[in-house]
């Protein structure tokens, strides 16, 4: 599992390298097309789209900072260890169902049975 510093690095890479894309598109078309009006257009618009992105990039990030420390900064380990605890309970269970030798219906008598056996030795007698 990564962690938030390590996303964070991974969503900073990726958009960097989205930019230089988009930057290296935008200066092989101005060159290519030659139309200077055109293309202080479309450089007005590239720096528009990139000053929003990074405004959405930043705010995203913020929103996710305020929302893995509300989820994180409260952890007790108490609520780690139950969790722990009745993963490991429902495992248990599930292999037990999946590998019993026998059917339900004869697992459920066999039970019965041995409940009736241990109640009248205790309280027969």
């Amino acid at each position: 599992m990564r962690s938030r510093k390590e996303k964070t690095l991974l969503l900073n890479l990726l958009m960097g390298a989205g930019l230089y894309l988009l930057d290296s598109v935008r200066e092989r078309l101005k060159d290519n097309i030659g139309f200077e009006d055109w293309s202080e257009k479309a450089h007005d618009r590239y720096d528009d789209m990139r000053d929003r992105v990074k405004d959405i990039y930043s705010t995203a990030s913020r929103r996710f900072d305020r929302v893995s420390d509300a989820l994180y900064k409260d952890d007790h380990p108490y609520l780690r260890a139950t969790g722990a605890a009745l993963l490991g309970a429902g495992v248990g269970v599930c292999i037990g169902v999946l590998l019993a030798p026998a059917s339900g219906e004869e697992t459920r008598s066999n039970l019965v049975e041995s409940f009736k056996t241990q109640a009248t030795g205790t309280f027969g007698s």
